[in-house]
């Protein structure tokens, strides 16, 4: 276990920590043997042992102090907020009187403030209504709801979710059941960005002190333990991974996973293997490592060390024990969740705001044709919870026509009750009768076309047909979920005796009851469908409506990721919105609308950070930027430095500017620093390429004068592009090769990964394990790695328009094509997928070959040599032009040819002018050449 931890080998020797042998419980007689010479050490041991005692408390609940304004009781508040807001949301239209009577929405809030206040949890609710006003207050994005929490209408009422539970069925007793008693459990959606903000106005209001996070374990699953074991014994990966894929991802054990016969062969028959699988038995669910709860913060009455041990995470304070050993000793956790998503519908909201000051996204309504247009043809790229590949294959079958279609798509898409979903399909389309065994169900099962789909349903069936309390209804529903057995028994009598006494027949109730528990295991929470299923159908209304808007809010909440961006863009094209370059004078900080358009942003260009975007869209407010020494010129020297200047050249933000990007590039060094130089001595004048003292740089009133020096070809500017952004604004390296694209009929990147995505597994992946596949792309990045034989292997990223993924190249295929795999090369690559568990989906590679430009496409059969890598440039300062040394770089040009080019810079005109019909190699002997004959500060070579 120490060396996976510390990623050795156990043949390398004692893992770090292990060096001596005396870790190990020593008997009395070796201490006191140990400590002879100390007189009274052992004996003083045992009496602090005895004077350390310490009783753990449980099953009593450690609250926060939450104390309401003007003395109020805690159940007087809560009631008082709960009435407010109901008044809020009758005045505001949000609940439809017409279909449910005011007296049953106020019975309802009557009953929950009873529960609430009998199991004693006034005080939860105030302090969760707290931080969730505090969030809002202060334009921190706030999610519907998620989990049961959403069938309170207690909660609705005071903000702490944004979903009327009587409107879609959903059941308080799901969240809180009088009859078992457990702590309430709101998980709230934060913007994922500005949750750390709400945690810190907790720790200010309850004290820093009594604020934790939860530390959650890490343990080792079956195939994990087959890889991780492996790797500390130095077996070879192919090995283990043949292993490790022939345990099925849903074994619980390896004693699971060898009734499989073709690895119960390889257990008996390999010595090394059996090796492997009884050490891994060994490890399998043991701790592999600690983090922090991605949401759990515990909030205490007294410092929280006064109930639990702590550690510090290297994020912040964490509890050593995990949240169900917390729980158990009254620590109540709440859950501050990051949501993407919730940003998402924020930011795109805002910008509507621009054109739209009234617009809102609460009140869109919930019957939108073109929404629901949207869904029926799939196109739910960058839609919450409905972008997977297998889901838009649901939504194009089911095409949803209601909220209640999508709330159901959300429950349904999962391993367990997809198997649902076809009869769920086939009877929204009347292929299938709707058939109810008893009237009594029609109400209940009627949005979901007689199948019982969510947990609340069974818990209604409990309740209408034999006349369960609810609170009686949610322990059925978790005996079911949780396949107690002799508790399913002993309730399956009184369901029929309640049906009995309700009218319906033994057969027919043991029958319905049957159907209950066959669904109650896979039977979702409604609360927590609904609540999502509103996040999913308002993203889809920005895209269906907003679409300029909503995908500038989609780009900005993946800055990090050039490989989402460039998908949004993608499909953004479809929805006929294009994305802008990224501008000096133009482009804000994060992506931004521009005329229906998208106009590229700042932060997604590679070393620039938010306070410097900011401070050039504030400067810019001053007018707009001239040129590049004007833009240099207008920062200060501690807010731009090269490696930021040099990504904004190249990724083209000042070709509005009028100088050609192989200009700028040439002389934006000296430029940043001669006004670094000029910042520092507060004199005037300007540098050029060389640092040229002060005067030797002709200055025209106009500004600085540029080299003379050809634009980059295409291909080159792309390069440029991709380098400082991973995007290209230009055009697309791919489609030099269209041509021959076509014709391959290659697979697309993209499609590949939604198929084995493992959060949104497709019920018919057309891509699995081991399929073979052939990709037509551009390389993008490669690195190289010496194996033990000695040989070298090759990890490479291709991309084509849709996608990028990764590519192995073991050594002996490497050896055979190396020629073909360098970076920018345009190829086809044959291959087999590798999907383990946990990790990206890559290809291992079989062949590879170039693909043909457009150019040659009349030659298709002749195959064509690749494009090599941008040319390098080799810029030399003389006095002047007439220089006699010229002739030497003639000379060197003849007999060391290469792809160089030669830029010449005349001090005399302080113009550059390259050297025409000239291409060197940029090797140490002709560098060292020039060096010699013109000095090394005079030769600078990019």
């Amino acid at each position: 276990l120490l060396c996976v931890q510390t990623n050795n080998v156990i043949t390398d020797g004692r893992p770090i920590g292990f060096e001596t042998d005396e870790f190990y419980f020593k008997t009395t007689e070796e201490m006191e043997a140990l400590f002879a010479p100390f007189e009274g050490a052992v004996s003083n041991s045992e009496l602090i042992a005895a004077k350390c005692n310490f009783d753990f408390e449980f099953n009593k609940l450690h609250l926060p102090d939450f104390a309401p304004e003007g003395g109020k009781t805690h159940a007087e508040k809560l009631r008082e907020d709960a009435y407010a807001g109901f008044e809020k949301h009758s005045a505001l239209g949000r609940f439809d009187f017409e279909k449910v009577s005011r007296d049953v929405y106020v019975d309802r809030l009557e009953y929950e403030l009873s529960v609430i206040d009998k199991m004693g949890f006034n005080a939860y609710f105030l302090i969760v209504s707290d931080f969730v006003a505090y969030a809002k207050g202060r334009d921190i994005p706030v999610g519907p709801g998620r989990g049961s929490g959403a069938g309170s209408l207690v909660a609705f009422c005071v903000g702490i979710t944004d979903v009327d539970p009587i409107a879609f069925d959903l059941l308080f007793e799901r969240f809180l059941n009088p009859e078992r008693v457990s702590m309430p459990d709101f998980d709230i959606d934060f913007c994922y960005n500005r949750r750390e903000e709400v945690i810190e106005y907790v720790k200010r209001k309850y004290g820093d002190d009594k604020v934790a996070q939860i530390v959650t374990f890490g343990t080792l699953a079956p195939r994990a333990a087959v890889r991780d074991i492996g790797r500390a014994l130095g077996m070879p990966y192919g090995e283990v991974d043949a292993i490790a894929k022939l345990i099925p991802r849903d074994a619980r054990s390896l004693d699971q996973a060898l009734t499989n016969k073709e690895l119960h062969s390889i257990y008996i028959s390999d010595n090394d293997a059996r090796r492997l699988i009884d050490m891994s038995r060994k490890v399998e669910g043991m701790p592999r490592h600690a983090s922090t709860h991605a949401a759990g913060v515990v909030i205490t009455e007294k410092p929280t060390y006064e109930y639990v041990p702590l550690s510090y995470s290297g994020t912040g304070v964490v509890t050593q024990f995990d949240m169900n050993t917390d729980a158990s000793l009254g620590l109540v956790k709440f859950d501050f969740l990051g949501l993407r998503y919730i940003s998402v519908i924020h930011d795109a909201e805002a910008e509507i705001r621009k054109s739209d000051p009234g617009f809102s996204i609460e009140k869109v309504p919930f019957d939108d044709k073109k929404t629901y247009s949207l869904l029926c043809d799939a196109k739910t790229d960058g839609i919450f919870q409905l972008e997977s590949g297998g889901m838009k294959a649901v939504l194009s079958r089911l095409r949803p026509s209601c909220l209640e279609d999508v709330i159901a798509c959300v429950a349904l898409y999962r391993p367990g009750p997809m198997d649902s979903i076809d009869k769920f399909i086939a009877r929204k389309h009347g292929k299938e009768k709707v058939e109810y065994k008893t009237d009594a169900l029609r109400d209940i099962l009627g949005v979901t076309y007689g199948c019982i789909v969510y947990q609340e349903q069974v818990m209604q069936i409990c309740r209408e047909l034999a006349g369960y309390s609810y609170a009686h209804a949610d322990l059925v529903r978790r005996a079911m979920s949780k396949k107690k057995t002799s508790a399913m028994q002993a309730e399956r009598d009184g369901f029929i005796e309640g049906c009995s006494a309700r009218g319906i027949s033994r057969d027919v109730a043991l029958d319905i009851f049957d159907e209950m528990v066959g669904f109650a295991k896979y039977a979702f929470n409604k609360s927590h469908a609904t609540a999502y299923g509103v996040i999913s159908y308002r993203t889809a209304y920005l895209k269906a409506h907003y679409p300029a808007e909503y995908f500038t809010a989609l780009m900005s909440s993946v800055l990090g990721s050039a490989s989402d961006i460039k998908s949004y863009i993608a499909d953004a094209q479809k929805f006929r919105v294009r994305v802008l370059p990224p501008d000096i004078n133009l482009s804000a900080p994060d992506f931004s609308v521009s005329d229906g358009n998208i106009r590229f942003g700042l932060l997604a260009i590679k070393n620039v950070g938010r306070q410097f975007a900011n401070t050039v869209v504030r400067a810019r407010a001053n007018g707009p930027y001239k040129s590049l020494d004007d833009f240099i010129s207008r920062m200060k020297p501690t807010e731009l430095n090269k490696r930021t200047l040099e990504s904004l050249v190249k990724c083209g933000v000042f070709d509005s500017l009028g100088t050609p990007r192989s200009a700028l590039l040439a002389c934006y060094e000296s430029i940043l620093e001669s006004q670094q130089e000029k910042n520092r001595e507060n004199i005037s004048g300007q540098m050029d390429l060389f640092s040229l003292s002060v005067g030797d740089s002709p200055i025209a009133d106009s500004g600085y004068n540029y080299p003379d020096i050809p634009e980059f070809s295409l291909k080159d500017l792309l390069i440029l592009e991709k380098e400082s952004s991973g995007m290209y604004f230009s055009g697309h390296m791919i489609d030099n090769y269209s041509h021959h694209v076509s014709q391959i009929g290659a697979d697309r990147i993209s499609d590949i990964l939604d198929d084995l995505d493992e959060d949104n597994p497709s019920p018919n992946p057309r891509y699995k394990d081991r399929s073979e596949v052939k990709i037509a792309g551009i390389i993008t990045a490669k690195k190289t790695k010496v194996t033990k034989n000695g040989d070298t292997m090759a990890f490479i990223t291709v991309e084509d328009r849709y996608g990028e993924i990764e590519v192995i190249v073991f050594a002996r295929t490497y050896a055979k094509c190396s020629n073909e795999i360098f970076a920018d090369n345009a190829v086809l690559i044959v291959g087999n997928i590798s999907a383990e568990d946990g990790e990206a989906p890559r290809i291992i590679l079989s062949s590879v070959e170039p693909l043909v430009s457009d150019n040659n496409a009349e030659n298709a059969d002749t195959p064509v040599a690749p494009e090599k890598p941008m040319q390098s440039r080799i810029f030399i300062r003389l006095k002047s032009v007439s220089d006699p040394r010229i002739e030497l770089i003639y000379r060197l040009a003849q007999f060391n040819r290469g792809d160089a080019s030669v830029v010449v810079y005349d001090q005399s005109t302080g113009k550059y002018s390259a050297m025409k019909n000239i291409s060197v190699a940029p090797s140490d002997k002709v560098i060292g050449k020039l060096s010699e004959a013109f000095g090394s500060d005079n030769v600078i070579v990019k």
